[in-house]
């Protein structure tokens, strides 16, 4: 048969995926290599999703999503970022995943270059990749609590630089970007006539610190605006098989968003919108009950991990604690991960998942059981 085009064998395994469905294989896992939320629905959710199937509310919807959809995801995002933006700058999308290669096929012709996190979320680069742009990774240190630093950024853009790519809170990391360094993150684009792309995923878990959008910096002057955001409701309120998102852009961008949407998925399902929409506006208990689940969880965890003198980053927000395994993995976190879940029965995401920074380290998901989180965080050998 022809061979496939070049640029998808290059796209790399997703070592998440890799060390998950393993796990998933293996009789009695403890899985904690994936952030998949644990509760149940809210009711009122799922009835609103089944209620648009028992009025055969199945046909097309605009590209950019239900009206009612896009307000509620707009007022979500003035209440929580204080930043005026109507539903038109809206496009409901199908989970942050597709907002994400959205905004870099708006962004990026081949051979642009997108600057993105190191250690950070492995579809960043895979998603370039396959755009034929070149992903750029800038460094996230150890030593600088694995934050962005404005020199270590700006050593890296050339000519060919598009896109600055944000990620906060972080995953894999649940590092938090304060309000100072984001603005000046934002101004560096604005120097280097970049756009941005900020991934705000996990912006409803937070603790202690406030999350802090790029948007908030951004220019409101016609034509100077840059920051499109992506957000979604698979991690906030559980929703990761429904595939429901949003991604927040610059004025003016209607037409163009359209046809290029009408060309990726020509719109979102209409039950999925229908339940976002009943979440948004609905109680918010999930949420709040979520957050204190998975602050307790970080505390728990973090309390074994520290007795067992493991070294790891007090995780400021997300649903993730990285620790450093680098003590027992022996320069190839990779393969002791399926050793690991071989020999003690627990799944974790290896650290170069993420970039070659993450070497030595592993991602834990805190988004489960208690019981079972320190059951598996205990099994884990200490630093000696």
């Amino acid at each position: 048969m022809p061979e496939l085009a070049a640029h998808v064998c290059d796209v790399p395994v997703n070592q998440i995926r890799e060390i998950t469905e393993a796990a998933w294989a293996t009789p009695g896992a403890l899985v904690l290599s994936i952030g998949e939320p644990g509760f149940a629905l809210p009711r009122h959710v799922l009835e609103a999703g089944m209620a648009c199937l028992d009025r055969d509310e199945t046909n097309y919807t605009p590209n950019a999503g239900i009206p009612a959809l896009r307000e509620a995801f707009a007022a979500r995002f003035r209440e929580h970022n204080g930043v005026d933006i109507g539903a038109e700058r809206v496009y409901v999308v199908d989970g942050a995943q597709q907002g994400l290669h959205f905004a870099m096929s708006l962004l990026l012709t081949p051979g642009d270059e997108i600057l993105i996190p190191n250690p950070g979320y492995p579809t960043f680069a895979m998603t370039s990749r396959l755009l034929h742009a070149v992903p750029v990774e800038y460094p996230l240190y150890p030593e600088h609590d694995f934050q962005p630093r404005i020199a270590d950024i700006e050593a890296l853009i050339t000519p060919r630089t598009r896109v600055l790519m944000l990620n906060s809170p972080s995953n894999p990391l649940g590092a938090v970007i304060g309000e100072d360094l984001t603005r000046q993150l934002v101004e560096l684009a604005v120097h280097h006539d970049l756009w941005i792309i900020s991934d705000e995923c996990y912006e409803a878990f937070t603790f202690d610190v406030p999350h802090v959008s790029p948007a908030r910096f951004d220019s409101d002057a016609p034509g100077k605006t840059r920051v499109f955001t992506s957000v979604t409701l698979s991690k906030t309120y559980g929703l990761t098989g429904l595939r429901i998102g949003a991604l927040i852009c610059p004025p003016g961008l209607e037409q163009k968003m359209n046809n290029v949407m009408e060309a990726i998925v020509s719109c979102v399902a209409s039950p999925s919108q229908y339940a976002a929409l009943a979440a948004l506006t609905g109680p918010q208990d999930y949420v709040e009950a979520a957050r204190e689940h998975y602050r307790g969880n970080r505390d728990a965890a973090s309390a074994v991990l520290a007795a067992k003198g493991i070294r790891y980053l007090d995780a400021q927000g997300a649903f993730y604690l990285w620790a450093d395994m680098s003590h027992v993995s022996g320069g190839n976190v990779r393969a002791w991960v399926r050793r690991f879940l071989a020999e003690a029965g627990v799944s974790f995401a290896p650290g170069t998942a993420f970039g070659s920074i993450g070497e030595g380290w592993i991602r834990i998901a805190l988004c489960g059981g208690q019981e079972e989180l320190l059951d598996g965080v205990g099994r884990l050998p200490a630093r000696q």
